[in-house]
């Protein structure tokens, strides 16, 4: 019996982990961390029968212990409940589901535990890829994708030996659907709502993350994470539209060929495949049917108009502290975008604001990346007047 840890389990990753432990009946959800759904929690706590919960804060825990009261399951609170989760020496797999970079020290606390971390928090390799590297090497701990795209390049390199890997890999080339505003203009997206944002053509996933895809950002953290998981330089990662969302990611290697890995848009096989790697295992899910998908179209992102993208790739360029300052600044301009604070194209604006302002903190310390994310949140209200 497989034990895992489910960080941010009330939400679309961590609901969809919960239903590939349902369906291979080997797994037990052994420790769920979630943080202010607390209803969602109880209801996945007596489903799953959890040994150990944790949620935001104290008052929080205090609450699920009440309601939980008649179960064996013990409940913790806090980041630092979060990283005694990460760290339980009953667990082989932490999925680390936890948006944004809240889930970066637990993240952490799992690597130094020398676990397998099934990575669907693509902002702690963003603000901290070079910690969390030099901690694997010292920890021993594996690392897992389960974003779709660098699942899907993870798969494609394995036809490619280690040692060969640097002299055969010419590029990496992640899809993106263009999510749901694709080959729309500047002026076409002034007026854009949070409702409308929110409407992804292909994916079922959370708000910060769907906000992200319209804004083409979330290929853009792609980018600089995949420049982390497989060390190949950003301006050797590129980006096609792919709207169909049936080819995940490539790989061209140096003779011209080119190695994809296809799959339908769901999310619940790469997330078993970092549970159950090496292995295999078959899936409920219907399969990829080719003939009725009919055809697969590709072209280039449109980086004038979606500008994130760009900040992203001279995030990766700068370095350092920038590549957490871009994803600080984007996390508040998104939930300020999401509250009606502020205009779509006013997340890419503030967010190059507040990247020109920033002072680089060269090879950073933990310390360091937590300073710049909130000074970069911080900026973000002081520049849009909150």
């Amino acid at each position: 019996m497989m034990n895992i840890t489910i960080l941010g389990s009330t939400g679309s990753i961590g609901t969809q982990t919960l239903e590939v432990i349902k369906e291979q009946g080997d797994m037990r959800a052994y420790a769920l961390g979630a943080g202010r759904n607390i209803a969602l929690l109880e209801e996945q706590i007596r489903e799953f029968k959890p040994r150990f919960a944790c949620v935001a804060d104290e008052a929080l825990a205090q609450e699920l212990k009440e309601k939980v009261a008649d179960t064996d399951t013990c409940v913790l609170a806090g980041t630092k409940g979060m990283e005694e989760l990460a760290s339980l020496p009953e667990c082989q797999v932490v999925v680390a589901a936890i948006v944004g970079l809240a889930g970066l020290q637990p993240a952490l606390a799992a690597v130094r535990a020398g676990k397998r971390l099934a990575l669907a928090n693509k902002e702690t390799l963003v603000a901290a890829g070079d910690i969390v590297r030099r901690e694997l090497a010292r920890s021993g701990g594996e690392l897992i994708p389960v974003d779709s795209e660098h699942s899907a390049v993870f798969q494609c390199l394995e036809a490619i030996p280690m040692e060969r890997r640097a002299k055969e890999v010419k590029r990496v080339i992640l899809t993106a659907s263009g999510g749901p505003f694709a080959g729309k203009t500047k002026a076409e997206l002034a007026d854009i709502t949070p409702e409308a944002a929110l409407r992804h053509p292909n994916w079922d996933m959370g708000a910060k993350i769907t906000i992200d895809s319209a804004t083409l950002m979330n290929k853009g953290l792609e980018v600089l994470e995949a420049a982390q998981l497989f060390g190949v330089p950003a301006e050797r990662i590129g980006v096609l539209v792919h709207r169909q969302s049936i080819i995940h990611s490539m790989i061209e290697l140096c003779d011209g060929a080119v190695l994809a890995q296809l799959g339908v848009p769901d999310m619940k096989l790469p997330i078993q495949l970092a549970l159950t790697y090496p292995e295999r295992k078959p899936m409920q899910e219907p399969p990829l049917d080719l003939a009725r998908v009919g055809s697969l179209t590709f072209e280039e992102p449109d980086m004038d108009t979606f500008r994130c993208l760009a900040l992203a790739y001279e995030a990766a360029k700068i370095g350092h502290t920038m590549p957490c300052v871009l994803n600080g600044a984007n996390e508040a301009a998104v939930s300020l975008f999401l509250h009606k604070k502020i205009g779509f194209l006013e997340i890419a604006e503030l967010i190059e604001k507040v990247m020109n302002a920033h002072s680089i903190v060269k090879n950073p310390e933990l310390e360091d990346i937590i300073e710049a994310d909130s000074w970069a949140r911080a900026k973000v209200l002081s520049l849009s007047g909150r």
